[in-house]
């Protein structure tokens, strides 16, 4: 097959115009992405929403701009697919896509104008050896399970503190080896499991006190961990208890002596 090689050849990678050179119009999604850098105001906007997710008042407050300037910006940002929104009851609430294009011009924007990102700032000299972001998710865990009476949604801990919802996600599952739904399931579980042990609770309570609205909901958990009932599990704890503080050993021979004292 004859091919249509360019008028000079200069041993270049493209030696003819039949190479796979994408058209025009491929690169026309780079362009409008582009576009959003031409006001600064707009990349202001689109920087913030890559670490929280707010509604167009809160922005106003936060960019010093009117609301109506705001929704034009989001409006714009929308239209390139850089933000995303939902609506809960009569509020908007805007985010930064989760998609390769977003995170790149994210990254672009703290490369060329040198700024820390909230959620991943650069490990000072003589830290612990974590990152800024490893730090955050510490914290982050430590808020969660030291209030497990509380459901603290991905949406609110992102707004919390300024990250974004997939670093969030990602970072916990790096730093906890599991995804945060899956991790606070196994930890609200065996808190209870050491409660229903040590305490003489009501299963209910404890059921609410590790963060579950009903004792149904709190057994059928219970059970998709420990393969038994909540009531089952205690029932094996105190037979154990029991059965360990009736061999008792005797002190003269050191042997153990298996009768029960009052």
């Amino acid at each position: 097959m004859k091919k249509d090689n360019l008028p000079h050849n200069h041993h270049q990678i493209f030696e003819n115009k039949s190479e796979a050179i994408p058209k025009t119009k491929d690169f026309q999604t780079v362009a409008d992405i582009f576009k959003q850098l031409g006001d600064g105001s707009r990349i202001r906007i689109f920087w913030l929403l890559c670490h929280c997710e707010e509604c167009v008042i809160n922005l106003s407050s936060l960019v010093d701009m009117s609301s109506p300037a705001v929704s034009h910006h989001l409006r714009q940002l929308k239209i390139a697919g850089l933000i995303v929104s939902r609506r809960h009851g009569k509020e908007v609430y805007y985010k930064a896509a989760e998609t390769e294009q977003a995170q790149l011009l994210h990254h672009i924007i703290e490369q060329m104008i040198r700024i820390t990102c909230p959620s991943a700032e650069e490990e000072p000299p003589g830290s612990s050896g974590m990152s800024r972001q490893e730090e955050l998710i510490c914290t982050i865990h430590d808020q969660l399970t030291s209030h497990l009476d509380r459901r603290y949604t991905i949406e609110e801990l992102s707004r919390q503190y300024l990250i974004n919802t997939a670093s969030l996600k990602k970072v916990f599952k790096e730093v906890y080896g599991l995804p945060i739904a899956a991790y606070m399931k196994e930890f609200r579980i065996q808190k209870a499991m050491e409660l229903l042990e040590q305490t003489a609770e009501s299963i209910s309570a404890i059921a609410s006190k590790v963060g579950y609205e009903t004792q149904g909901k709190f057994t059928n958990a219970f059970k998709d961990c420990v393969q038994m009932t909540p009531s089952c599990y205690r029932k094996q704890c105190r037979a154990r208890q029991n059965l360990h503080s009736g061999r008792q050993e005797n002190p003269r021979d050191g042997k153990t002596d298996s009768r029960k004292y009052p």
